[in-house]
């Protein structure tokens, strides 16, 4: 959702245009009040996900009219604009609910600034309320697991697990739901009206990963050009969620112990020690035990984030979940689109059945929504489900030939994983078992070699890594 409505409240009619028409340039929807009544008035009738709200005004002051705003809509982001004698009560403001002040006179260029930290946290906040929906209001994992399951004991030590504040370390293959874990925990904590933050470790180099977790000073670094909040401040009295965190850096380690120890740490070129209460969960579809013993993860790390573990079963240990998910997927699926009416023969359960499932029980939602969209059958067959599955199966002798080097087999297998995951490097890095890091050094390499691959193709690859970085790096 992000910012869609802005209201500009200013009774200085060249002040209150000024900044109109250039968040309208901007492409935002505007509206305009010129004194405190009408602003209010205005705020009852519409939802403004941001306010910019003059301090002095007549007939209404702009303390009163923040009041008012926070009492019609809690989350509308309210920035205060104000003279510079009077920032005594812009904090007075700030501590009554305003996220921000500016001082008059101010540039587009710190408004644009401004803005873009208010989409992060606005992001966060769609994010929270995505989720807390989704879980508050279904037991969606519940039901699509057998009680003889192995998940089933897993599950059910979900709410005794989020009554205590103890780091938590999930374990699983990937695919096997350790995010939807995690939120489970969440929402069943006395945390769960708190920020619910999530950081993907696998996704971020180490200095923009240290930036995401702890945020940063102004001009710390070559384009750090505005204070930045971190993670961990953002998830302050909440809980944060390390997705993949096997794959960080020795560094980032190192700081990450000292949070989890002293609940304190510094934004990156700052002095300040900022002092935090959050709750950790950790995913990781590695073995951490193995990393240690190749000196890849520190192991009193290890030790803080695994007070409570949480090993989730590959779908191929327990498939009696197996007919109770295929069930669930496809009837959620046939229901958003108008076709036959389907379900799955007894023989066709069969071969899901008797599948092992290397991507679990994502491959097998991908499975079902794909049977959907492409069969025009009332009832599901063996020959479906053999068609597609065998597609996702490794070749018998996996595409090898005499006269190729190690090196060749390696290229060809990253390429083909990658045009299996549509080129998304993430998921190939996962399934290689390399971090993503270690892939975008190998395509690199590849290209430096003047490789057999068709070079516009590389040229693609190493373009999207570029437009990757850049994006994190936002």
């Amino acid at each position: 959702m992000g910012i869609e409505k802005i209201l500009v409240v200013d009774d200085d009619d060249l002040s209150r245009s000024y900044l109109s028409e250039a968040l309208q340039r901007d492409g935002y929807s505007v509206d305009n009040a010129c004194d405190g009544q009408e602003a209010v008035s205005m705020v009852e009738k519409q939802n403004y996900d941001l306010v910019f709200l003059d301090m002095r005004m007549p007939k209404m002051g702009g303390l009163k009219v923040l009041e008012r705003v926070k009492k019609t809509s809690k989350e509308t982001t309210v920035v205060i604009m104000t003279a510079y004698g009077s920032i005594e009560s812009a904090v007075e403001a700030m501590q009554k609910g305003a996220y921000e002040y500016i001082i008059k006179p101010f540039s587009l260029d710190n408004i644009e600034l401004l803005l873009k930290r208010i989409q992060e946290r606005q992001s966060l906040i769609d994010e929270n309320k995505y989720w807390r929906s989704r879980l508050d209001n279904s037991g969606e994992y519940e039901l699509v697991i057998d009680k003889r399951s192995k998940m089933f004991e897993v599950l059910n030590d979900v709410k005794r697990i989020a009554q205590s504040k103890a780091s938590v370390l999930i374990q699983g293959e990937s695919g096997t739901g350790k995010e939807l874990v995690a939120h489970s925990i969440y929402s069943n904590s006395q945390r769960k009206s708190k920020p619910f933050i999530k950081v993907n470790c696998a996704a971020l180099s180490e200095s923009l990963l240290e930036s995401e977790l702890f945020g940063h000073e102004r001009g710390s670094f070559t384009g750090a050009d505005a204070k930045r909040t971190g993670r961990f401040e953002l998830a302050d009295g909440g809980t944060l969620l390390l997705d993949e965190i096997s794959e960080i850096s020795p560094k980032i380690q190192a700081k990450l112990l000292r949070v989890l120890e002293q609940e304190e740490f510094e934004r990156v070129g700052g002095s300040k020690t900022l002092k935090v209460d959050v709750r950790v969960i950790a995913t990781t579809n590695r073995n951490i035990l193995r990393e240690i013993e190749k000196n890849n993860f520190r192991q009193d790390l290890y030790f803080r984030l695994n007070v409570i573990p949480v090993i989730l079963p590959p779908l191929r240990e327990r498939r009696d979940d197996i007919p109770v998910l295929a069930e669930y997927f496809l009837n959620k699926y046939k229901s958003e689109i108008d076709i036959p009416l389907k379900s799955i023969s007894k023989e066709a359960m069969n071969v899901l059945v008797q599948y092992d499932w290397r991507g679990n029980v994502r491959e097998m939602k991908n499975l079902m929504h794909r049977c959907t969209v492409m069969i025009d059958s009332e009832v599901l067959l063996p020959e479906h489900f053999e068609h597609m599955l065998s597609a996702n199966e490794p070749s018998k002798n996996g595409g090898l030939s005499v006269g190729q080097t190690i090196e060749d087999v390696e290229r060809e297998l990253i390429y083909k994983t990658l045009e299996n995951t549509g080129g998304n490097k993430t998921r190939a890095a996962e399934i290689l078992d390399v971090t993503p890091r270690t892939l975008r050094n190998k395509l690199s390499r590849y290209k430096s070699l003047q490789s057999d691959y068709d070079m516009n193709a590389d040229t693609e690859i190493d373009e999207e890594c570029a437009v990757e970085e850049e994006s994190f790096s936002r």
